[in-house]
């Protein structure tokens, strides 16, 4: 069964454009990492106004957009802890506030929290210009892209029964498996060749499988969501991508995960 390669080679293109900035802010760390994050902020708080208040997108786009900006900047100078209690409260502040121009509350809240919690983890992982820091972030990224890749090249060539036909009708299991293969080997290499701290390289593959589990599961969850809001893409900022939502819904959830896999290295590693 062929690939429909007119999708693909739009996809190639828009990666060649676009995955060699991401690479080069992720290696530079400090301002650079952080300017492409508080870039990626604004973009995904204009797409998720739009989906969700397509008649009157504006208002709701400035209370995420700052919400988000406000919650990384403040991440990105160490202080975690009130980067996380920032996030809720600025979640409540743009569910009030779009409550009080007649607006949807929990869309809006819900939107910064989504948004906003993968946000400053990543800052928290990528953890300025530290190699520990730098590996971490390459495995969260080599992971949820070698997953996305795999899945979208096996579930095109052997197709077969859908994963969750009711809201993704594209995808299927033979995808859904190949992405977890190339997931957990995405891992495995990158915990075998670059310092990650873990206590052996075996961990790479645990941590790039589950990884990969939530890369798919984030995937599927932005699915629903587009379904909710009666959307195809999140936006039309990448051809053959969609919107740039498409492109890292897997990413933030896999964020996540490695996050608390390297805190959970950390902890042991402090008890130890």
């Amino acid at each position: 069964m062929a690939i429909p390669f007119g999708n693909l080679g739009m996809r190639v293109v828009s990666a060649l454009v676009l995955a060699p900035l991401a690479v080069l802010a992720i290696w530079a760390g400090n301002l650079w990492f952080l300017a492409i994050m508080l870039a990626a902020c604004v973009l995904l708080a204009r797409e998720w106004a739009e989906m969700s208040v397509p008649g009157r997108p504006t208002p709701i786009f400035w209370a995420v957009a700052l919400s988000l900006v406000a919650v990384t900047a403040i991440a990105d100078t160490g202080a975690m802890s009130p980067a996380l209690v920032t996030l809720v409260l600025a979640a409540a502040a743009a569910g009030l506030f779009a409550r009080r121009i007649g607006q949807e509350g929990l869309d809006a809240a819900y939107g910064v929290l989504y948004l906003g919690w993968p946000a400053i983890l990543l800052i928290w992982l990528r953890d300025g210009q530290s190699m520990v820091g730098l590996s971490w972030t390459i495995l969260v990224f080599v992971v949820a892209w070698s997953s996305d890749v795999a899945a979208f090249m096996v579930g095109s060539l052997l197709k077969g029964p859908k994963l969750w036909p009711r809201y993704s009708p594209n995808k299927t299991w033979s995808g859904f498996v190949g992405g977890l293969v190339a997931g957990a080997a995405a891992g495995g290499l990158i915990a075998w060749v670059l310092p990650l701290d873990v206590p052996h390289p075996f961990w790479g593959l645990v941590l790039g499988l589950a990884a990969a589990l939530a890369t798919m599961a984030g995937d599927l969850w932005e699915s629903a969501i587009k379904r909710r809001f009666g959307v195809k893409d999140a936006g039309g900022l990448i051809p053959g991508h969609g919107g740039l939502l498409d492109r890292v819904d897997g990413l933030m959830f896999a964020a996540v995960v490695m996050a608390a896999g390297r805190l959970i290295f950390i902890l042991m590693d402090a008890t130890a």
